[in-house]
């Protein structure tokens, strides 16, 4: 019976750790939370993905700072996109978080690469 609600308990934290990644805030040096704009249309395709790249796509035509990381919170691939393409030919099959930065406006996804 304490198994069946440590499980469950794992799963509400879980869950509910994973929808504060992809809220927009960002905090000031007081501690206090700054909402961060969003990022107008942003689309990344496809996701899940098996191709060894991704696209990502916005409204703006402005340069994009992508950020990946895997489950552990280790950076593992950054760039700077000028175009759409981005190619993550090297990152092993897994689920990774992509941080997508434009100008002062930024989002968090989750991104699985089979």
């Amino acid at each position: 019976m304490t198994k069946k609600y440590f499980y469950l308990i794992l799963f509400i934290l879980f869950f509910s750790l994973g929808s504060q990644a992809q809220e927009n805030k960002s905090y000031t040096d007081n501690g206090t939370k700054q909402e961060q704009p969003a990022i107008d249309g942003l689309s990344i395709y496809p996701n899940p993905t098996n191709t060894g790249k991704i696209y990502i796509t916005s409204k703006s035509s402005v340069e994009k700072r992508i950020e990946i990381f895997n489950v552990l919170g280790k950076k593992v691939l950054d760039v700077v996109l000028t175009s759409k393409e981005v190619n993550v030919s090297s990152l092993a099959p897994g689920v990774y978080i992509i941080k997508v930065k434009e100008g002062d406006a930024s989002a968090t996804r989750k991104l699985i690469i089979n």
